[in-house]
């Protein structure tokens, strides 16, 4: 029994430790990173914040188009990117309001500034929608997008909107608002950038119609990207940190995260020219992403813009246009919640920005019964109380076996306490009469904490679910729990959470170690003072967690709770005679 207490309590003292360490190197930043810059067919290094040129295809996109003309050839000593890091050059804007979002564009560059979700709350304001794209001088996170050619427009370029209309809303009956912006005309070609907000839908369609009005063909390259700082979005809790950074997705590498901190330093390795797969930007809950067409060319790219600034986005061929001709390029943006179900229609591999750490495998199956059971009650917090008790049935002859040999230890623990008190000053011959006992008795001293550890990689998943689903954002329980994402606001459930392991362990067997029963008796407060800052869904599910495990426990002591045809006092009495006789008699052999 102590021996299991001990595993249980260095296993979270442990896990405490790492998440500290984690902490610590998400906040850091490396002042002085090195410069490098190297392309080549599968890997790119980051590039030194110094570099600010706009995105440039390498030689293997160039190649996979046939360049004939000269116009199509893009001029990387021009265009240099001038603007303000932290405040964004402004021209009009248009503003646009769907069912799902209100969003903000800029003339200057035809920039996507702004974007609000309706159906997401902000951290701060329940009652304010949650704003994942923005351009203040403090916080700066945009989608940007140009064509890559000599004289084509840029997100430098200012754009005057086709029409008079600066103020445009999703009305019923309708699929879809279209916004159109015209780059001024140079060298004979005449660029519109279109933005395509659908119903129902976190997905924007940016494009290009490229009409091409001269006398030379034109083959230019079109670039999508997001420009963001590194500032972590505000938290309503004191919760482990999650990923920020960029991700990028290949059929052949498959899910690829991009730290921030990598790109500081120059060594972010992650593969550019492909034929499918699309390139993210990821918070807590929330997520962008540029989703190619499958199995077209492309090249990926991510570098440190300047200081606390990054930017992550792919570069594609938009086609050649001949004199006369018009073409059109469109590229898919996503920006909303990491809703798993979605996400997977989306795009192959998309689901994977929805980040469960090392046991993704178990984490999965968890939150897909979890979904399950919302989708039959339709309150998520009696769902994660479903999904507890799942868990805990499943695992239930393995508990049945620990609490056994906790029981079993129980009755016996007057009688270990005898034998300390005995060899007290021997701990060799403590320790031969100790193992004596347990075998005449059939106990085995860790079969109470073997069980326990075989469990602890589901509690751990099941935390993580809980932990990274958006679903459970201000999602309401019952009575005053109106957020299962946030801390109990009167701190209830980790009081209850206390009292629960406070009872538990006094179903326990009593330490025979001094120090060991103390450490007992705080670990209940300590606990629950830890669990005032998580989110009330983790404390309920742990709460439920320990009201199972009671009332299992509880059941199995009171079965083996009284000795069978035994005199408590005169055989446990004798016993320590006989291991002594046993003991004396083992050493004049």
């Amino acid at each position: 029994m102590d021996n299991k207490k001990i595993v249980l309590l260095i296993i979270f003292s442990t896990s405490l430790l790492f998440l500290w360490d984690a902490w610590i190197k998400e906040e850091e930043k490396f002042k002085n990173p090195p410069a490098i810059t190297q392309t080549g067919n599968s890997t790119r290094l980051a590039q030194s914040h110094n570099d600010s040129s706009l995105p440039v295809p390498g030689n293997e996109l160039i190649s996979s188009q046939t360049t004939t003309d000269a116009n199509g050839i893009p001029a990387s000593s021009e265009n240099k990117d001038s603007a303000t890091p932290r405040l964004l050059p402004a021209g009009e804007q248009i503003r646009v309001v769907t069912d799902r979002v209100i969003a903000e564009i800029d003339t200057m560059g035809g920039d996507l500034r702004r974007l609000e979700l309706l159906q997401q709350p902000s951290s701060e304001d329940k009652n304010t929608p949650y704003a994942l794209l923005h351009s203040e001088a403090a916080r700066t996170y945009v989608a940007q997008s140009g064509l890559v050619g000599e004289g084509l427009p840029n997100h430098k370029t200012t754009y005057r909107p086709e029409s008079d209309t600066r103020n445009y809303e999703l009305l019923t009956g309708e699929d879809k608002v279209v916004i159109r912006l015209l780059a001024p005309e140079n060298q004979g070609v005449q660029v519109i950038k279109t933005y395509t907000f659908h119903r129902n839908s976190y997905v924007i369609d940016v494009g290009f119609e490229i009409e091409n009005r001269g006398n030379a063909t034109v083959r230019p390259f079109a670039y999508f990207q997001m420009l963001r700082d590194g500032n972590t979005p505000p938290a309503k809790t004191m919760m482990i940190p999650s990923y920020l950074g960029a991700a990028v997705y290949t059929e052949e590498n498959k899910y690829q995260k991009i730290p921030f901190s990598d790109l500081d330093k120059g060594n972010a390795d992650y593969p550019t020219n492909a034929n499918d797969g699309w390139i993210a930007m990821l918070e807590h809950y929330f997520l962008t992403a540029w989703l190619p067409q499958q199995q077209t060319p492309r090249e990926y790219f991510a570098k440190r813009q300047s200081d606390n600034l990054y930017t992550a986005g792919v570069i594609v061929p938009a086609g050649a246009a001949a004199p006369g001709e018009t073409i059109t390029t469109t590229m898919p943006f996503y920006a909303g919640p990491e809703e798993q179900d979605d996400l997977a229609e989306l795009a192959p591999g998309l689901e994977l920005t929805v980040d469960y750490g090392w046991l993704t495998m178990v984490a999965k199956p968890l939150f897909r019964l979890l979904s399950f059971y919302h989708s039959w009650i339709g309150n998520w917090g009696i769902a994660i109380i479903l999904l507890t008790m799942t868990v805990k049935l499943l695992f239930f002859p393995l508990s049945a076996a620990g609490y056994r040999s906790m029981a079993k230890l129980r009755l016996v623990t007057p009688k270990l306490q005898r034998i300390q008190e005995q060899y007290k000053g021997d701990r060799q011959r403590m320790h031969q009469a100790m193992m004596e006992f347990y075998q005449e008795e059939k106990i085995n001293p860790m079969g109470g904490c073997l069980p326990i550890l075989v469990q602890i990689p589901v509690f751990i998943a099941l935390y993580w679910t809980i932990l990274a689903a958006v679903e459970l954002r201000y999602a309401p329980f019952a009575l005053w729990i109106n957020d299962l994402s946030s801390p109990d606001p009167y701190y209830l459930l980790p009081t209850l959470l206390g009292i629960s392991m406070f009872v538990q362990t006094k179903l326990n067997p009593t330490p025979t170690d001094p120090i060991q029963a103390k450490v007992m008796q705080i670990m209940p407060i300590a606990f629950s003072a830890i669990f005032f800052f998580f989110p009330a869904g983790l404390v309920l599910y742990s709460l439920v967690n320990n009201i199972l495990s009671i009332a299992q426990q509880w059941q199995i002591t009171k079965m083996y709770g009284k000795p069978a045809n035994k005199d408590e006092t005169g055989s446990a009495a004798s016993k320590p005679k006989k291991i002594e006789k046993k003991a004396k008699d083992n050493k004049r052999s």
